[in-house]
Formats: C-alpha cells, sequence, structure tokens
C-alpha cells in the first residue's frame, strides 16, 4: 500500500500525512424487531441475520473445545453485525464412521446422539453453559439445532430404553405410526406422534429455553416428522420466538399428482404453513447449484409475494453441504463452486430472506472482510426477510432491487448493466471482482441534492480504490465498510456524484481502500473536510 501525502483543500486548510488501520467501525446495533408475521409464522420480526456457528469438523476441533471458541468469539460475532448464532445438536454423541469411497468421515457432532446429556464433543455442560452466557451478553441470541426424528437406538442412554420400550415409539415398531420419511432403515427413527415421545422432546426444549438460553430453534431432518408437530412444541417453547426447518428435499421426491411436485418452492411453503416456522431456501441453493446466475431470482426470497419472502433463511453453504476446515474437508455434498461464492454471499445480504452466513467463509477462510461489509450495508438500509424485491431482466446477469426501511439497495452480479443507467438518488457502496459484482445504495429521502466530491493524486495499487466517507448515512457513518466509492476518471483524480440532505452539514475524508477487503484502509490525516450540502456544490481534498 502507498504512503502517499495527503492534501486537504476545503477550508484552505492543509493536511499531510496517513493514519494506517486494520479495523473498521463497528455498525450500529439496530433495534432488534420481535413478532410473527401476518401469517403467523415464527420468523422474529424479520430482522435475524444468523451465522452458522459450527462446520462438520468442530466436533474435533483442537485445542480445547468449540465451545471455548464460541465464548472468545462472542464480541466480534456481535461486533460484525450477527442477531443469532445457529448452535450445534447440544447432545451427547460418541458415534464414529467413515466412508472410504467419498473419504469422508464423522462421529460426535450431535446428529447420532445417545441422550440429552450436555457434555458432548463440542466441550463439557459448563462451557456450554459459558458460551451462551458471552453470546447474550453480547447481545446475540441463541438458536439450537435439534434432532427429534432419529438417534443411536443401539447405544441410547437407559434412561432412553426406560421412557421409550413401547415399540410404538419408534418407526420399526409401528411404521403406520410415524408421520414422515424413515431415516436411514427406520430403526432409529422416532414416532414423534407417540404422546410418550412427543413430550419427551417438548420437555427438553423448554429445558434448551429455561436452563441453556435457547432464543429459538433449529429443526433437522423435517421431512422425517410433520410440520403440525413443530408447531406444537413452538407453541409450548415460545410462540414468537425464532425456528427454521431443513426440509432438503427435491421436488421429484414428491408423488406424482402432488402439486409440491412441480418447484422447489412449493414443497418449502407447504411444510411452513403447516409448522409456521421458516424453512431454508433450498429453492434458492438449487439455482445457485444449477443455474444461470440470472435464475437466482426463482428462490424463495425472490418471490413476488412477501408472505413466501418472509419465510426463507438464505444460504451459500451449511455443514452438510459445503466444504469444512480439517478431516476430509467435511461432507460436502453440494458445496457451490468457489467462484459463485462472494456473489451468492452478495446476493443474500442485500436481498429479502433471512440471510446465513456459514462460519468457515466468515471466520475461516479470506472472505469474512467482504461479508462484514454486505452485513453492515444490509442493516444501514433496514433490508428485513419480507422486504420489497424487484428484478431487471433488460440486461445480463442478475439485477436486483431490495426497498428496505430506511434505504434502497440495488445488487448487479454479471451484468453488463452500466453505471448511467443507476436512477438519481443512488452511491455505489460495493465494487468488487472487477464489477462483476456491484451494490448501489439511495436514501428515501426526499430532500436529496447532488454534490460533486473530488480526490486527488489518489494513487493506488492494483485491487485498491478510493472512497469517500463520512458523517451521515449517505456516507457511511464513519463505516469504511459503507464508504462510497469514487471514479478514477483522470488518474490520479478520483471523483464521484454522491446524494446528500439538502443544507445538511457533512464531515468526510478520503481513504484508499482495498476493494474486496474493507478493513485493509489508508485514512486521511485529520482535520476531516467540512462540507454544506448545497444544490452544485463541490467538494475537493488532495491525496
Amino acid at each position: 500500500m502507498n504512503n502517499p501525502t495527503i492534501m486537504g483543500v476545503a477550508n484552505a486548510a492543509m493536511l499531510a500525512g496517513v493514519l494506517l488501520t486494520g479495523i473498521a467501525q463497528t455498525p450500529a446495533q439496530a433495534l432488534d424487531l420481535p413478532g410473527n408475521t401476518a401469517q403467523g409464522v415464527r420468523y422474529d420480526g424479520g430482522d435475524e441475520i444468523l451465522l452458522q456457528g459450527f462446520h462438520w469438523n468442530s466436533s474435533r476441533s483442537k485445542p480445547g473445545s468449540w465451545y471455548k471458541t464460541l465464548t472468545l468469539k462472542a464480541p466480534e460475532i456481535s461486533r460484525d453485525g450477527f442477531t443469532a448464532v445457529w448452535m450445534p445438536v447440544p447432545w451427547k454423541d460418541i458415534s464414529q464412521w467413515s466412508d472410504k469411497n467419498s473419504g469422508t468421515s464423522g462421529g460426535g457432532e450431535g446428529y447420532f446422539w445417545q441422550s440429552f446429556d450436555k457434555n458432548s464433543a463440542y466441550g463439557s455442560e459448563a462451557e456450554l453453559k459459558e458460551a451462551v452466557a458471552a453470546l447474550h451478553k453480547a447481545q446475540v441470541k441463541v438458536v439450537y439445532d435439534v434432532v427429534p426424528n432419529h438417534m443411536d437406538r443401539q447405544n441410547a442412554s437407559n434412561a432412553f430404553n426406560t421412557a421409550l420400550k413401547d415399540q410404538n415409539s419408534w418407526r420399526d415398531g409401528c411404521d403406520k405410526c410415524d408421520e414422515g420419511e424413515p431415516f436411514m432403515k427406520g430403526d432409529a427413527d422416532f414416532n414423534t406422534a407417540s404422546p410418550t415421545v412427543f413430550d419427551l422432546f417438548k420437555n427438553e426444549f423448554t429445558a434448551l429455553r429455561d436452563q441453556y438460553g435457547a432464543d429459538g430453534l433449529r429443526f433437522d431432518f423435517v421431512k422425517g416428522y410433520a410440520g403440525q408437530t413443530v408447531d406444537s412444541w413452538m407453541k409450548t417453547f415460545g410462540d414468537t420466538k425464532f425456528c427454521v426447518g431443513e426440509l432438503w428435499k427435491d421436488p421429484a421426491e414428491f408423488a406424482q399428482g402432488d402439486s409440491r411436485r412441480n418447484d422447489w418452492q412449493d414443497g418449502l411453503k407447504a411444510w411452513s404453513d403447516q409448522a409456521h416456522c421458516t424453512v431454508f431456501d433450498f429453492a434458492l441453493k438449487n439455482r445457485m447449484q444449477n443455474a444461470d446466475i440470472a435464475n437466482w431470482r426463482h428462490g424463495l426470497n425472490g418471490n413476488p409475494q412477501a408472505a413466501w419472502r418472509a419465510i426463507a433463511v438464505t444460504f451459500v453453504d451449511n455443514h452438510d453441504t459445503g466444504y469444512s476446515p480439517g478431516t476430509g474437508n467435511g461432507q460436502h455434498h453440494w458445496a457451490l463452486a468457489e467462484n459463485l461464492r462472494d456473489k451468492a454471499y452478495a446476493y443474500i445480504l442485500s436481498t429479502p430472506g433471512t440471510p446465513t452466513v456459514y462460519w468457515p467463509d466468515m471466520y475461516d477462510w479470506p472472505r469474512g472482510a467482504f461479508i462484514r461489509q454486505l452485513i453492515a450495508l444490509r442493516k444501514s438500509a433496514g433490508i428485513r426477510a419480507d422486504s420489497a424485491v424487484s428484478f431487471n431482466s433488460e440486461y445480463t446477469g442478475l439485477v436486483a432491487q431490495t426497498t428496505g426501511a430506511t434505504q434502497t439497495l440495488i445488487v448487479a452480479l454479471d451484468s453488463n448493466m452500466p453505471d448511467s443507467k443507476i436512477p438519481d438518488g443512488f452511491n455505489m457502496a460495493v465494487y468488487a471482482q472487477g464489477g462483476a459484482i456491484r451494490v448501489w445504495r439511495g436514501s428515501t429521502s426526499p430532500d436529496l441534492i447532488r454534490v460533486h466530491l473530488l480526490c486527488a493524486n489518489g494513487e493506488t495499487q492494483p485491487g485498491q480504490s478510493v472512497y469517500a466517507v463520512g458523517s451521515g448515512t449517505e456516507l457511511g457513518d464513519w463505516n469504511p465498510a459503507l464508504a462510497v466509492r469514487l471514479e478514477n476518471s483522470q488518474h490520479p483524480l478520483w471523483q464521484g456524484q454522491v446524494w446528500l440532505r439538502n443544507m445538511a452539514d457533512y464531515q468526510w475524508k478520503c481513504i484508499i481502500r482495498d476493494e474486496k477487503d474493507a478493513s485493509q484502509i489508508t485514512w486521511q490525516k485529520d482535520p476531516d473536510v467540512s462540507l454544506k450540502a448545497a444544490p452544485q456544490v463541490s467538494s475537493p481534498s488532495h491525496f
């Protein structure tokens, strides 16, 4: 990175030197919105941003326990803008398995558990409580992964064997009693409609809430039990608490003549209608895996009806679908191609739905700064699960416009849409991969006027650009991740039109910023450049 001399012209002040910093300012914590959708779906106000707080190999993390990792990371998770952490299954799992053909292995993740003992492969019960306390102190909610469909029956605890000695509690004892599809051969599969089984889990979910700080539940393998059963559990657990189901089921798996056979969205919506919970947007995941980027708009989160968008929990990958650090690279059953991952995160974080970020993408692999920038932009715009969205099919690639509570975002991915076609009132906020990823934001305020900002002598290295950052949401509230990118039309002069509130006073500076990593910044030295926004105003500063 260059160390240019910075000379400010505004107010006849002469500025010199640079200030290097590697940390972007923390995005402001927005007011948490509670409540269900008008249709009664438990989406916790629709403003959640989830972090999947584990990956396939987290239960084998060394040194120490995974719960200790979450405890130490809690303040950072909050600063990064996450409102909730999807926790691993909290129950004891001592299973072990390997597949020589695929090279994958596992055991201990919690998906083939033996008892409700909280001393698991992720850490001790005490360490779990410490992690929950740390997250709650950081104002981050806790959503537990739960598996009420199946367990390791052969190694179940004595308490379970005693409680479930009735064969009707199991699918292999009464296959007609089971509400859903079998897990493997069905010999480890619960009949959740059994009053005994139902109450067993109802009491455990209540214990997770009262003793282990659960703010929500993530239901695993929901094609194995009825949505109505989930709804009944949630009425006891908390009728306005967050819940999400994993319905990973190809439409072709439904019987001929079943309306859910028509499209991924139909099956997801039908389950959500029964459970009154949100659901992972496998409709979007399918398009990301198999379709041209222009067709990403056909995910559940892009549905024209707000009630459909509201239930979508969007994701790029998770512990099942994606690669994981460590042994065998995890399961990676349906991993998204590397060249699409940044584009996918730009899409889910700037459009409706409840976005979920996969832990390795945030904290193990080099895209955390990019995701952090997108989260800050989403929160600044006030985008919610059911925000209005529209798509422009005039150009190649994908162009989507989402209207948030405070700002509107436009995202263009692999698109030939020229910048000149962006409506008045919008400023570019994200520019990555040479323009393959572009995001603009526009204020909803009616009294905006155009102001010309200039940064002269902006000598940059490849992969760097000059941005303007300052006071007010229009200039990013001093958050470099939300700065306004200027154009390098006459090197080394960088300039751009920004929309500011008429006659409002602003302070701003030029910064040199890495296009992908918003934390890599060279700041203009103090003092700030002062500006009163008015028609025809031009505000210069010099590197």
